[in-house]
């Protein structure tokens, strides 16, 4: 079985865009994983419609508001993405949306009516292209449940066609309010510069294991750069992917997560990127404003969009597309005020640095 190689050597035959947007147009695609697939006319291989940039771009929405509903992003229904909604989500520009696992399995994990609702979602032009199913994967109390769900979640994602399944693996806080619980402290809860080599051993079988399950169903797995976790920083991503060794996964180097794990960032956003563009799968991108405390060694962090924060996003596409990146840009959106003005203004940004980059 084939499947999706980012961040690596690739047949020129499978870069040929025109070719590939073609192939879009007439409603068949060779996705590499055993034969041709029917897919809409908007699947995201083709290029953007805004701006004439090659690279995919996400929507990993992190509010979900459009009157006169206002729901909780991280649990949602299937019924949850309206017609309303998924209109001004392509209207906006994106290539398609990530989808936690929840969605899924309120669904009743019943691979038709998956299907159905996949098929709904392209038909407006905002496929699934992402899967997010997260938590530890090690930690006694949480880590088989989690284990289960990430099998789960490649198997919706094999039904469905979807390239990647995406996790973060952060355990639920211990000592909620305390100093390494949430971001900005001088601790964090499960960082990688607390672990032993067993540690990140341990999690690599979990992966290991994983990673075969996803090769049948055509599916790369990607974790996540997150705080209070294993993989909170460049060097620990690279270990574990070291340590893991299979060609259907790879890191999603989400540089916020770096750079609000700590009051003091314990790394600079522009080496983290250099060291991980070409292990880089999926790609998680926010922007964040820092408000430091010293007096109480402790900073805040407010959520912005991404010409308006710290972390030098025209550094970080340079990077990408240097190391060859071909997977998704995916855009994660504020959680307060106007998503739709925001995170627009967010992707016309990305675009328009993409498109300098591609002209060179």
């Amino acid at each position: 079985m084939r499947f999706p190689v980012f961040g690596r050597p690739i047949p020129s035959s499978l870069l040929t865009r025109s070719s590939d947007t073609e192939r879009c147009a007439r409603g068949k695609y060779d996705s590499g994983r055993g034969g041709s697939r029917t897919v809409p006319a908007t699947q995201p291989m083709q290029p953007s419609s805004q701006k004439d940039v090659f690279m995919r771009f996400c929507y990993a929405h992190r509010r979900f508001s459009l009157y006169p509903e206002s729901l909780d992003s991280w649990n949602l229904q299937p019924s949850s993405y309206s017609d309303t909604f998924l209109t001004k989500i392509a209207a906006m520009g994106f290539d398609g949306v990530e989808v936690g696992i929840e969605v899924f399995d309120k669904i009743g994990g019943i691979e038709q009516q998956v299907k159905e609702f996949a098929q709904r979602l392209a038909a407006a032009g905002t496929p699934v292209v992402c899967i997010r199913s997260g938590g530890t994967l090690t930690e006694a109390k949480h880590g088989l449940a989690n284990q289960e769900k990430q099998l789960r979640a490649i198997r919706y994602a094999g039904w469905i066609g979807v390239e990647i399944v995406n996790g973060a693996l952060s355990a639920p806080f211990r000592y909620p309010g305390k100093p390494g619980s949430s971001t900005g402290w001088p601790v964090a809860q499960d960082a990688s510069r607390d672990a032993r080599l067993a540690d990140f051993d341990a999690l690599a079988r979990v992966y290991q294991h994983a990673c075969t399950v996803a090769a049948d169903h055509g599916v790369t797995l990607s974790v996540e750069v997150h705080q209070n976790s294993l993989v909170d920083n460049s060097w620990a991503a690279l270990l574990l992917h070291q340590m893991v060794d299979r060609p259907n996964f790879g890191i999603n180097p989400d540089l916020g997560n770096i750079y609000w794990c700590y009051d003091l960032p314990e790394e600079d956003t522009d080496a983290a990127i250099k060291a991980l563009a070409s292990v880089s799968v999926y790609w998680h991108c926010k922007n964040l404003l820092r408000v430091y405390h010293p007096e109480n060694e402790r900073a805040v962090f407010l959520r912005v969009p991404l010409p308006d924060g710290e972390i030098d996003y025209r550094f970080a596409i340079s990077a990408m597309a240097a190391a060859g990146y071909k997977g998704y840009m995916a855009i994660e959106g504020i959680q307060k005020g106007d998503q739709f003005y925001a995170d627009a203004r967010s992707l016309e940004y990305a675009k328009g640095l993409w498109a300098e980059v591609e002209k060179r």
